[in-house]
């Protein structure tokens, strides 16, 4: 763990501030839920919590399942983390944080298509090459909350992502969002 030199009293009704230099760091915003643990030395740690992230497994599976079916990469992730990745490259993307570009994407709900020479590329993750001749994003509706995206990246040139890699998309983001829902 590591310290940050801040201190922090809690007032009346038990409640502590977060910094915002903290806040801003780890993506934190207001009404973002946090997990709270103890620790054996008598800490108490705090977690972004992701409701994918109860589902990773399942996620990385069923990321494998397109991977295997279409041919393209595929990446799922929450709000902040990419949380599954399948196919080749998948090591470029799993378990890093996503782009402001596609948190916005997220939280505006929005389906997207880009392919070489028509539209620019959404970066997934901050460092992301987008090395790529198509892309699909699909966000993740969960009780009526975006809570993430489905991302499929085809790397040839010569195959076209179409309709039917765009309705996979949609199909995993609908029913990865119906999972979280039990």
């Amino acid at each position: 763990m590591k310290a940050t030199g801040i201190v922090r009293r809690i007032d009346d009704l038990g409640r502590v501030v977060v910094p915002k230099e903290i806040r801003r760091t780890l993506r934190i915003r207001e009404g973002d839920p946090l997990e709270i643990f103890t620790g054996r030395e008598g800490e108490i740690i705090l977690k972004k919590y992701s409701p994918i992230g109860e589902l990773s497994q399942f996620a990385g599976l069923y990321a494998d399942s397109l991977a295997q079916n279409t041919g393209c990469l595929i990446c799922i992730t929450d709000k902040d983390h990419v949380v599954a990745a399948a196919g080749s490259g998948k090591k470029d993307y799993d378990g890093k944080p996503i782009s402001r570009q596609l948190e916005e994407v997220i939280n505006e709900r929005e389906n997207f298509l880009a392919r070489t020479g028509e539209q620019e590329y959404i970066k997934i993750t901050l460092d992301d090459a987008a090395q790529h001749s198509a892309q699909v994003v699909t966000t993740i509706i969960c009780e009526g909350d975006a809570i993430g995206a489905v991302i499929l990246y085809s790397k040839e040139e010569k195959s076209e992502v179409g309709e039917t890699e765009i309705k996979l998309a949609k199909v995993a983001a609908t029913f990865l969002g119906r999972q979280m829902e039990q």
